[in-house]
């Protein structure tokens, strides 16, 4: 312990062995003892005590449009890292569309990286692509460092990013599994949405219709049966629907290599509190009704569900028209998503030890950062948060970071106060202050 070189301090530390009383002794970016709470200081060491707020994990956010470059306008590495930074994130895996060009080739990745490298306030991941002509790019891809690929099995809402059919789903999946990747599925059934009434104006419950329970159930099944087939490692994007829930346990208990996310806005708003024309509350698929939640929660209890992420896919604010059928899809939660998964679990009679399970190490080890990160365990980096949990804020759309300040959560009181956020063993934002960007480009584990 003598190389120590920051010691942190709380009578809340969260670890895998549970919360405690510890102090937590850092060197070279690196977290290298979690010691009993009043263990002595090492000389040359600096401490920080953080008295009873709780010292957690920074959360890794797997899913984050950031949208740079080329639609940088509707978000940025700058504004995202600063924003994931504020909000206790510590590592993001940028998806792999709405930026121009796409991250679906090595030379798109190589553009993307170069624009990243200077702005990111927190450490970045990127996720490749699978389109319907590009499969002779994801072993090179691969091969680069993505973390794996994402498909769409209906349209993505950008031309640049077609989805793919049956064979071509088939195609991509078993070139994927061939070199043991990963494939990360917008699950929606296309000829379900297609089937689906077309409503178009300010009603949620006109748009609700619009992809019903169904698209998404339909596209699960198939996806599950091809996993199951080919023998592929498959991770389902965003489960917004229940009825979803059996086929994906039962899929889980007869060994098929899937998981699944979700994400805050499911889990803690609901369809029967969306004004009309209040397209900020817009995502595919949709948020959906009270008891669709309530299923959800305990789908994540029971590990049905493996993680919560944001899907953080902001827009200019001029694409947030109150027509459901024409306003863009994406909620903006980067900067708010730790609390409001609290505020929610806490009302639930969850622990924040459960939203570091499903925010930090689920997240770390479906992307297979988790000898790095998800943990406050000797070995893995010096990421935290310092989080208040029993103080509140209410959300004011004026002091996100978010480049287009746009949010969903606009006037709801907060459980959970980010009081700093650590990358490596400094502090990179503290009471609204940020240090200059300090953070990586990650590659897959070779």
């Amino acid at each position: 312990m003598s190389d120590a070189e920051l010691v942190l301090r709380s009578t809340r530390v969260i670890t895998p062995d549970g919360t405690r009383p510890a102090s937590v002794a850092v060197a070279a970016g690196k977290i290298v003892g979690v010691l009993a709470h009043d263990a002595e200081v090492p000389a040359g060491a600096r401490l920080e005590d953080f008295g009873d707020d709780v010292l957690l994990p920074g959360i890794v956010d797997t899913h984050v449009h950031v949208n740079d470059p080329g639609r940088a306008e509707w978000e940025g590495f700058w504004t995202a890292t600063r924003a994931a930074a504020a909000g206790g994130i510590t590592t993001l895996v940028d998806m792999p569309l709405n930026s121009l060009p796409p991250t679906t080739t090595v030379d798109n990745l190589r553009t993307k990286k170069d624009v990243a490298a200077a702005k990111a306030h927190i450490d970045v991941g990127f996720w490749g692509g699978a389109l319907p002509d590009n499969v002779k790019d994801l072993r090179p891809l691969h091969d680069a460092g993505v973390f794996g690929f994402k498909c769409f099995l209906s349209p993505s809402g950008v031309d640049e990013f077609p989805h793919l059919n049956h064979d071509q789903l088939t195609a991509s999946m078993a070139e994927i599994a061939g070199f043991g990747g990963l494939l990360i599925v917008h699950a929606e059934d296309p000829h379900e949405l297609d089937v689906a009434p077309h409503h178009s104006g300010p009603k949620y419950d006109d748009y609700l219709a619009t992809r019903p329970r169904v698209s998404e159930d339909a596209a699960i099944k198939g996806l599950i049966d091809t996993a199951k087939r080919i023998g592929a490692r498959i991770h389902i994007l965003h489960l917004s629907s229940s009825d979803a829930l059996p086929l994906i346990a039962a899929a889980k208990a007869e060994g098929v290599k899937v998981t699944v996310e979700t994400c805050p806005h499911y889990l803690t708003l609901t369809a029967e509190e969306v004004p009309d024309g209040a397209s900020e509350f817009k995502c595919c698929p949709p948020i959906r009704e009270a008891a669709n939640q309530d299923l959800l929660w305990q789908a994540l209890a029971d590990g049905t569900i493996d993680c919560v992420v944001t899907d953080h896919s902001p827009s200019t604010a001029d694409l947030k028209t109150d027509d459901f059928a024409t306003a863009w899809g994406g909620i903006s939660g980067l900067q708010l998503s730790l609390s409001a998964v609290w505020t929610a679990a806490r009302a639930r009679g969850y622990s924040l030890e459960d939203v570091v399970r499903w925010m930090s190490e689920r997240t770390s080890a479906l992307v297979g950062l988790d000898d790095r990160k998800g943990a406050i365990a000797v070995g893995r980096d010096a990421d935290f948060a310092v989080l208040a949990p029993d103080e509140t804020f209410t959300v004011d759309p004026a002091h996100l970071q978010h480049r287009n300040r746009v949010t969903a959560y606009a006037g709801k009181t907060l459980h959970g106060v980010v009081r700093s956020t650590w990358l490596r063993g400094q502090r990179i934002v503290s009471d609204g202050e940020f240090t200059a960007p300090a953070g990586k480009l990650l590659e897959r584990n070779k």
